[in-house]
């Protein structure tokens, strides 16, 4: 769910050097001439269903600038009237989309602005703005006064518009100022190699990712929404529980109702006195009898919408489609509606060749039929995805491994409760936004921190684990940690219910070696499993880079990704315990200056270990892994009805 808060230069153009040996002045290109001024009034509607009414997606054409400089602020961007220095832009936008180079990796700061009107002059309604995902710290005015702040991406906030600057007639000036550089305390954090290069598991694009939206309030609003099925077992009635949290942003009391259905039947949630600037909860536990339960062969979704009203004035809606289903950790297995899992999945990133993280709704439903066409039924990535992909992963059967992006962040920093706080806050805001989607099986609260743990990673799993637990005590919690046999068996991971591996035997040496020999692999699953009999166990990430033809010894090659599929996929098959394995990655994608991912002949920035080229063409890999993944059977049979 949201949160609330209270409270770009155009490209420098180089004059161009003056011919040798020659009296003539040097030659300058003149500059751009400033934008034409559009003024837009947004039009209804959103890029996905669920969420609630009111929203006006902020499109159209927008203006943008770079401020290398960092001079926006005091030269007063913020406030600017004219349209010097600006160029015209689309949101979502990454400024950085094509830029590889290693500045562009390191970040640096961005403005947009939009000019618009109110969809409806009325004083009955407020106004929000919702961002879906800004990289990486924004702050936000409207008519030239600050308005609001964030920091952190891939995760929707929103800043209310204070009814003292919105003009209900007339232009309004919103101005987003992005800030994308990273500090080693973000997430993901930044860093420099040995060699002084920027580090990162993936491209550090800047800008308005995601939607922006103008949302319409009327005197009660939605603050959070959940509807959750709960399954004891597969043959057992289902109990639904509905806990609808509403606010009175009016300076008078209302008697509020809330109403709802499940599928056809009826929920009266019941009728409350709201006080002006107070919140109220409205619950209420319902019983399906014989349910359709979500699966992925199967997957069956309600419709629950929730109505909100004021006496016999509607004031308030929210779209909602949710699957019943149970998902848990039972004696070391990991059980979709009472059946064990052994899954096949991709690990995929947000990425474009061309708009870098800003992809469109194509992309997503190009990525999701790639998925399907694999034969996976899992989909996991590093952060958040954009809530189109949660709902077609909902309505296409396709489980999501949800992970925040608490990535390689050293214990140095970990140790500093500021950012425990802020991964804290991260993990809040994904269970409460994704939680009504059954495609999500798994809480993840991070990937590959340090292999032995220690006194502060224990620290920060355990209040994790608590915290997503006593947010969601219906869906297990998971970490992925890099696979090294040296790691042995870790006392801190014990708040966990799902172990992830990161297991590259036979691609990368890992330290000291002790992953370069694949034959390997085996024995380390098992002693993985013996460390934790009673956890659902995992690849979370396995694979091998290719960007052409040659010998199957030869690291790089088409044919040594597909020999490595194959005794990969070969070795889990041999392990019944195995709850699934999870290929990184599906797609190609940029990772960061002088990356080699392993390869003796990389394509810097490219991450080649995808079974998709950059460019969308399927290598000789794919084939394997769709092959192995649709001869895998991956729900086995009911474990005595739980």
């Amino acid at each position: 769910m949201r949160r609330i808060l209270s409270v770009l230069t155009l490209a420098l153009v180089a004059a161009a050097p003056a011919a040798a040996q020659t009296t003539d002045p040097a030659v300058t290109t003149p500059p751009a001439p400033a934008p034409t001024p559009k003024v837009e009034t947004p039009k209804k509607g959103a890029l996905y269903t669920q969420g609630p009414s009111g929203r006006y997606l902020l499109a159209g054409t927008w203006l943008f600038r770079l401020d290398k400089a960092e001079v926006g602020l005091t030269q007063g961007f913020q406030r600017q009237t004219t349209t010097d220095g600006w160029t015209t832009t689309t949101v979502p936008n990454a400024w950085n989309a094509t830029d590889e180079s290693v500045e562009s990796m390191q970040g640096t700061v961005g403005w947009y602005r939009k000019d618009f009107r109110l969809p409806s002059a009325s004083k009955r309604f407020g106004y929000v703005v919702r961002f879906e995902s800004v990289n990486y710290r924004s702050r936000i005015w409207l008519n030239g006064r600050p308005i609001g702040k964030n920091t952190g991406a891939y995760l929707p906030f929103e800043v209310r518009l204070p009814a003292g600057l919105l003009k209900r007639s007339g232009t309004n000036r919103l101005v987003v100022r992005v800030d994308n550089r990273r500090y080693p305390t973000d997430f993901p954090p930044s860093g420099l190699s040995v060699t002084g290069n920027p580090t990162g598991g993936w491209w550090n694009y800047g800008g308005l990712l995601r939607e922006v939206y103008l949302r319409q309030v009327d005197r009660i609003d939605f603050s959070t929404v959940q509807v959750r099925p709960v399954l004891a077992c597969a043959t057992c009635a289902a109990d639904v529980q509905y806990k609808v949290v509403v606010r009175n942003d009016s300076t008078s009391a209302a008697r509020v109702r809330v109403t709802s259905r499940f599928g056809a039947r009826a929920v009266n949630l019941g009728t409350q006195l709201v006080g002006p600037k107070k919140f109220a909860a409205f619950t209420r536990t319902i019983r399906i009898a014989r349910p359709r339960l979500w699966s992925p062969s199967s997957p069956t979704l309600y419709d629950a919408p929730i109505t909100v009203r004021v006496g016999k004035r509607t004031v308030a809606r929210y779209a909602l489609r949710t699957g019943v289903r149970s998902i848990k950790v039972v004696g070391g297995r990991w059980l979709l509606n009472g059946r064990p899992l052994n899954f096949r999945g991709v690990g995929l990133h947000e990425d474009s060749k061309d708009r870098g993280f800003a992809i469109d709704d194509a992309d997503r439903r190009r990525i999701v039929a790639e998925t399907k066409e694999l034969g996976a039924t899992v989909m996991r990535s590093h952060y958040p995805l954009h809530p189109r992909m949660h709902e077609l992963a909902d309505e296409q059967g396709l489980m999501i491994w949800s992970e925040i992006p608490v990535y390689a962040v050293k214990t140095e920093h970990l140790a500093k409760k500021v950012v425990r706080e802020l991964a804290a806050r991260e993990l809040e805001s994904n269970i409460l936004t994704n939680q009504n989607h059954p495609s999500v099986i798994v809480w993840s609260v991070g990937n590959e921190l340090s292999s032995r743990p220690g006194q502060v990673q224990g620290f920060y799993l355990a209040n994790a684990a608590r915290r997503a637990k006593a947010l969601d005590p219906t869906r297990p919690v998971g970490y992925a940690v890099a696979g090294y046999p040296a790691a042995g068996c870790q006392p801190e991971y014990a708040p966990l219910d799902v172990i992830g591996v990161n297991e590259y035997f036979g691609w990368y040496p890992g330290p000291n070696g002790q992953i370069a020999d694949r034959t390997l692999l085996s024995q380390y699953l098992d002693s993985v499993h013996q460390c934790y009999p009673e956890k659902a166990v995992l690849v979370s990430e396995f694979g091998a880079e290719a960007n052409r033809s040659g010998p199957v010894e030869e690291k790089g090659t088409f044919e040594f990704q597909s020999d490595f599929v194959n005794y990969h996929l070969g070795v889990y098959a041999t392990k019944p315990w195995l709850a699934g394995a999870i290929y990184w990655a599906l797609e190609e994608f940029r990772v960061r200056p002088n990356w080699d991912g392993g390869n003796p002949r990389p394509n810097s920035p490219i991450h080649e270990k995808g079974l998709i080229s950059f460019s969308g063409v399927r290598k000789p890999a794919f084939f394997d892994v769709q092959r192995l993944f649709r001869a895998t059977k991956q729900i086995g049979a009911p474990t005595g009805g739980r």
